[in-house]
């Protein structure tokens, strides 16, 4: 099991929060003006790297507030968290 530390109430089990897909993914300013194809590629087109991934959860069962988290795909390992409005943190 995870533990996962929400920004605004410190660490809590997974059981807790809901995944919501990759992070940092800009939606088009007007959707209705991009051809069909670069808008599939904003709902459907996902990164799945091996390695540390940028993702957004939500603490469901908590604040119910949204964040981003920095997960290592490889062993589950929570790099960091933090705010949506705050940018990526550099990691090692």
């Amino acid at each position: 099991m995870l533990l996962i530390p929400c920004p605004f109430c410190g660490p809590r089990s997974e059981n807790e929060f809901h995944y919501g897909g990759e992070a940092h993914i800009a939606r088009p300013p007007d959707p209705s003006a991009v051809d069909d194809d670069t808008w599939a590629a904003f709902l459907f087109r996902r990164n799945n790297p091996k390695g540390v991934h940028a993702e957004r959860w939500c603490h469901i069962h908590g604040c119910g507030r949204f964040f981003n988290c920095l997960r290592d795909t490889r062993s589950d390992e929570i790099v960091a968290t933090y705010q949506v409005r705050q940018p990526r943190p550099q990691v090692p």
